[in-house]
This record gives structure tokens, sequence and C-alpha cells, in this order.
């Protein structure tokens, strides 16, 4: 299989033995979903279906094993250890890249910002991103299809981030979560990024 060590059947029977069935097929259904967004937004979709793929290889270890790949093998910072269920990002990114052979650098950039995004986001990382959000085998139809529809308006890519921020913000205060300072960051850049996007497309048509 493309960008990794192994066929795609060896990869498919990993995920099965180490994932929730539900968790085995979120991860079908952001591999092509990835495939789909990267063909309409002119990526590799053969390297977003891999990233889909394995983004939450990690996802059903526990949070014991989690802490200790990731204190034996990176540095992450303090504030991305509030939510344990974000702790499998890294991981799954190291495990893609040790266990999968996954040596391309934006594969495990998006595999590890899949969950709480950064500042700076390539097109690529955008994509794996939205996919894990909205694919259509475990998430809800509605929102799927909003994000589907905000994605083919003009600056489509940012408005769908600042949706999917605006959604994840709303759902952790409703369950009494801390929000870690990162999410706040990004989130008033995506505003500040469409707002000014807004203005220069009003400007040329006026």
């Amino acid at each position: 299989m493309d960008y990794t060590k192994n066929s795609k059947e060896d990869i498919l029977n990993w995920l099965k033995k180490n994932l929730t069935k539900e968790r085995y097929e979120h991860c079908l259904g952001t591999a092509e979903c990835a495939k789909e967004l990267a063909e309409q937004f002119h990526e590799d979709k053969n390297k977003a279906y891999v990233a889909g793929l394995l983004h939450d290889c990690a996802k059903c270890f526990d949070n014991e094993k989690l802490l200790d790949i990731i204190h034996k093998n990176m540095k992450i910072d303090e504030n991305e250890l509030m939510n344990y269920k974000t702790l499998h990002a890294p991981v799954s990114a190291f495990c893609a890249n040790k266990d999968f052979g996954v040596c391309d650098d934006e594969i495990l950039s998006a595999i590890r910002w899949h969950t709480l995004g950064k500042k700076e986001m390539t097109t690529f990382e955008k994509i794996i991103f939205l996919a894990d959000k909205i694919e259509p085998n475990t998430r809800d139809r509605n929102y799927r299809e909003e994000i589907l529809n905000i994605l083919n308006e003009n600056n489509g890519l940012d408005k769908a981030l600042l949706r999917c921020y605006k959604e994840t913000v709303k759902s952790l205060v409703k369950r009494g979560l801390k929000i870690c300072p990162a999410t706040i960051d990004i989130y008033n850049k995506l505003i500040d990024i469409t707002n000014s996007k807004e203005c220069e497309q009003s400007e040329k048509k006026s």
C-alpha cells in the first residue's frame, strides 16, 4: 500500500483486532471521506486515504498505555494532557510511523493534529481534520451535509473548520470539560481569517 510498509489487508486486519467495531467503521469512513475531499481540493487521494485509515489507530489504547508511550517517546505541551480524549492523536502518529512504516511528514502531522488542530494547517491537514468529523459511517448525517455544503462555498475549508470548532467549544462547555487554550486560539484565528476573506471578496465585488 502506498506510503506504508504494509498491505491494505494487513492494516485492516490490525485495525479490526485493535479497535472496537464502531471505531473500525469510523476509520474506514474517514479514509473514504478523506479521499473524496482530497480529490475536491486537489490533494493526493492515496495519501489522504492512508492518513484517514490510520488516524485513530491508537484510539482504543487505555490511558495508561497512551501516557506511557507519550512520556517515553515524545514531548507534548502540558495543555494537551488536559483532556484524555485527545491523547490518542500523537500516539496514533507515533504508531503510524513505528508500526506501519509511514514516513511522509504530512500524513504524520495530519494524524498528529486531527483532534486539536493547530493555527497553521496545510490544506491536507484540514482535509483529514474535517474527514474525521463528517465521515458517513458513524457521524451525524445532518451535520455532515451541513459541512459538505459549506465546503462548496468560497473559502469553504476555513469556514468548515470554524463551524467544527464552534461545535467543539459548545460541546465542551455543555459537558463541563476543560477547553485547551490552543482550541480558543485556533477558533479566534479562524474567525479573523474568514472575516478577512469575506471583506476582500466584498471589496472586489464593489
